[in-house]
């Protein structure tokens, strides 16, 4: 896992470097740069002749910039430094790396002035701003993203160094103006804000920039990490010879009501792709002829049910003998809002000693009963989409949204379970207090169902059995490649949470052939 930085995190990390690992801080600025300079150089080879305006401010991140202006020279390209203040304003190892510079500095601070700069140019290196911002850009700084986005939004190719000016390091809320750029390079690792929606659209494409720091000290006393295939490809080993399916666990499935039947099959559906070895659907019994209708490779179970044919409190006994059988459950697809289905599922999430995903209507269930999580027989990972989570929560989506890390991980302490708070770049925490964040998946899976093919995945891996922190960020991981592999056959518009399903085996070898 890639570690994720909030900006007191990065300050700790350069100051270590400097107090023990024992590198200068203009050293490490001076690195910083020249492996910019270096990404630059390789994503608009052959620079040399290329005319590059380098946007500095006048903090660090304006010395990383004075950096990459004398090292992309030395490559041969055209380069120009403007400096939005004044030269003398320059302080510490930024006045240092400033030093070095053998060339003029343009101090503009009027936007005309700088709007006529970066006429003609075929590259704006953004090192105004970094991740020291507190608040919207303001004055000239504003002036300058304002130009800057004008002339990137012309065909200009704009590079940021750490992060777009104008972003906080660590909210994924747009503060003021914020530069659009290209590409990011990004350094010692990523920044929250590069990976939270809206903020994260700002940035491009990524790539993370050495400073000379170890990959060990960089990663010390860090909590939030991003997701690579590496950390997932232990949940799908290669099968033994003589496997058969009883060694792939038994799921259930406990979901479906009138109008709502498709919510199951498709959690089934996707358990049985994953890998889980045999999967029973337990549905009411009106609807269970339905839902046995759409595939013939998992099992049902018709149960008590309500006069609004969804699942009756009377179902409980059963459910929970069928349980203790299996190896995991599926609680909450299509389950409905009806009240005995309601308080059937607090029951279940309480009592079932069996490892339970639980998503969609079960969720609804916990509105007003998180008590019970702390009091559940068995693991519980939760799935909730940003709406399920402020009703959970008695808040608004726009609360949630606010800092997605920070809320799913107090959650999960709190309420000892997994979560996964769903949406782009979805975040998994745990009771441990650690987070990762899934980088796989697209716009396109913002369609009904593709939850609850999320629940089936995960369901599958908890049966198998996988430990359920494991389950969790795999199944996530896992449910947004195939939905990156839906998205080039289908397109986004057009792609189905059925699609999902299809491109799981897709998705699997992808994974486990690398």
């Amino acid at each position: 896992m890639l570690p994720v930085f909030t900006a007191a995190e990065m300050r700790a990390l350069d100051a270590r470097a400097i107090r023990e690992v024992g590198i200068p801080g203009p050293r490490l600025m001076d690195n910083a740069g020249t492996g910019a300079a270096a990404l630059i150089a390789g994503w608009l080879a052959p620079i040399r002749g290329k005319a590059v305006v380098v946007v500095c401010g006048k903090g660090n991140n304006g010395g990383d910039g004075f950096v990459v202006a004398r090292r992309l020279k030395a490559r041969g390209a055209a380069v120009r430094v403007l400096l939005v203040g004044r030269r003398a304003e320059v302080r510490g190892d930024a006045a240092a790396a400033l030093g070095r510079w053998r060339g003029r500095v343009e101090e503009v601070e009027e936007p005309s002035r700088l709007a006529r700069a970066l006429d003609g140019v075929d590259v704006i290196v953004d090192a105004l701003l970094g991740t020291g911002v507190s608040g919207a850009a303001r004055g000239p700084a504003a002036a300058a993203i304002e130009a800057i986005n004008r002339v990137g939004a012309g065909g200009v190719k704009v590079v940021a160094l750490d992060l777009p000016s104008g972003l906080d390091s660590d909210r994924g809320a747009l503060l003021g103006p914020t530069v659009k750029a290209w590409r990011t390079v990004t350094f010692a690792g990523l920044k929250r804000s590069l990976l939270l929606a809206p903020a994260a659209a700002q940035a491009g494409a990524v790539e993370i920039g050495d400073i000379g720091v170890s990959p060990g000290e960089a990663r010390r006393g860090i909590t939030t990490w991003r997701l690579e295939s590496a950390d997932v490809r232990s949940a799908f080993p290669p099968r033994d010879l003589d496997a058969h399916k009883g060694r792939f666990g038994h799921l259930l499935v406990i979901a479906g009501s009138l109008g709502k039947t498709g919510a199951a099959v498709l959690a089934g559906r996707a358990a049985l792709r994953s890998g889980v070895g045999l999967c029973t659907i337990a549905a009411p019994a009106s609807q269970q002829p339905i839902v046995a209708a759409q595939a013939p490779e998992y099992m049902t179970e018709a149960l008590p049910e309500t006069a609004a044919q969804s699942l009756s409190l009377k179902a409980k006994d059963r459910l929970l003998e069928l349980a203790h059988r299996l190896d995991a459950v599926a609680l909450g697809p299509g389950l409905s809002l009806d009240p005995d289905a309601q308080e059937l599922a607090r029951v279940l999430v309480r009592d079932l000693e069996r490892p339970m995903v639980v998503d969609a209507d079960a969720l609804s269930a916990l509105a007003g009963h998180l008590d019970l999580l702390r009091r559940a027989a068995g693991p519980r990972v939760l799935t909730p989409h940003p709406g399920e989570m402020a009703r959970m929560l008695g808040t608004t989506i726009e609360a949630v949204q606010a800092d997605r890390i920070e809320l799913a991980r107090t959650f999960a302490r709190e309420h000892r379970v997994l979560i996964a708070l769903k949406g782009a770049h979805t975040v998994i925490a745990g009771p441990d207090g650690q987070v990762a964040i899934n980088p796989t998946g697209n716009p396109g899976m913002a369609k009904g169902g593709s939850g609850d093919v999320l629940t089936g995945i995960v369901g599958a891996l908890l049966a198998r059995p996988i430990e359920p922190g494991t389950a969790l960020r795999a199944g996530c991981y896992v449910h947004g490649l195939a939905g990156d592999v839906a998205a080039r056959e289908r397109g986004e518009y057009a792609m189905l949470a059925s699609d999902l399903i299809e491109s799981i085996p897709v998705a699997l070898r992808a994974l486990v052939d690398v």
